[in-house]
Order: structure tokens, then sequence, then C-alpha cells
């Protein structure tokens, strides 16, 4: 298991071999939970950090805004736009942040006042994990729509398991395979009697 991997398991935020109802009609044996990785203001600033390393130098030189959607990728991208400022010198205009809200329906949203702050700009795109990428598509778009230009998307932890390519560099701090999920009425874990793991 490589270091950061570890990192996110020793502080409970990767929870492996479990039995998980991620609330949507599936159930897996991992979940990345969100609420452990912002708990400590401190734990969120470490992976950040690492994460900003990790990404090529042209995309943080490039970047004019970081957004991110709620509630775990506006988290990140608003701790990695204070990290990220204060590596650059104050001849360079300051980064701005652009997080990615929800609508009384749940959709994703830009509001008008964010649509402002991303257009013309350079975006770099943010969130805690990758699962589907579906996430980062629908943010991308709505970034786009506003006359914003996503130049990079990064993550904590990419699950491996996208279904969609956006045509820019992804950077991931942690890939981890995500393991097979089932429909809840089809569970193995279930059929096993194991019970729902909570937290």
């Amino acid at each position: 298991m490589n270091t950061h991997l570890q990192r996110l398991t020793d502080h409970g935020v990767l929870m492996v071999n479990g039995h998980f109802d991620y609330g949507n009609g599936y159930h897996g044996s991992m979940y990345l939970n969100p609420h452990r990785l912002f708990q400590h203001p401190s734990t969120i600033w470490r992976f950040a950090q690492d994460l900003i390393d990790a990404l090529p130098g042209d995309v943080v030189a490039s970047a004019d805004v970081v957004a991110g959607p709620v509630l775990g990728g506006a988290l990140l991208g608003h701790t990695m736009v204070g990290l990220l400022d204060g590596r650059r010198p104050l001849s360079q205009p300051a980064l701005q942040f652009a997080p990615v809200s929800t609508d009384s329906h749940g959709a994703l949203v830009l509001r008008p006042f964010y649509c402002e702050v991303v257009r013309g700009r350079r975006v770099l795109l943010v969130d805690d994990v990758r699962n589907t990428g579906k996430t980062f598509e629908k943010a991308k778009a709505l970034i786009e729509a506003a006359g914003g230009t996503v130049v990079a998307t990064a993550e904590i932890c990419d699950r491996l398991n996208a279904m969609v390519d956006l045509g820019v560099p992804n950077v991931a701090l942690v890939d981890y395979p995500a393991p097979e999920n089932h429909p809840a009425n089809a569970c193995p874990l279930c059929k096993a009697g194991t019970a729902i793991t909570s937290f």
C-alpha cells in the first residue's frame, strides 16, 4: 500500500472491507468518507498540499480559478486556492475560487456570481473522489457554459471507474480500484447476512 493510500486508511477516510449502503440503490465494500477527510482542517491541508505537488507545473502556472462541486470538491478547492497563492509571487494575480453548488432538486449549478468569476478564465476543477467522472463532466459543462475553460481535473482518490473522458489532464493523489458495486436487491453481502457498516 503506498504512503498516501495508507494515510487515507489510517485517518479513517478510505474505508475498505465493509458493507456500505451508498444511498443510491447500490451497495459495496469500499467507501471514501469525506466527513473524516474534512473533520480536521489540518488533514485536508496535508492532502491538498500533496495533490498540488502532484500537479504538472504548467497546470499550476496557468490556472486562474480553482472550482469544485459541493461539498468535498468545494472544501478541497478552497483549501488549494489558499495553498497555491501562498506559493505564488505577490506580483502574480491571486487565484480565485468558484464552488459548484446544487439547486433545490440536487442538480449541479454555477451561481451567477461564480459564472462571472470563471468567465474568460482557466479553471482547475477538483473533487475529493472521482467515481464515474460524471460529476466532473457536469461541472465542466457548467463552467464552459459560463465562458470558462477547464484546463485539468484533480482529485484525492480516483476509484479508476471513470466512464467519461473530459479531454483534459486528470491527476489523482491516490488510485484505488473500486470493488464491484451491487444493486441493493442483489447484494451478496446482504445475502450473506453481513450487517451494514455504520460510522
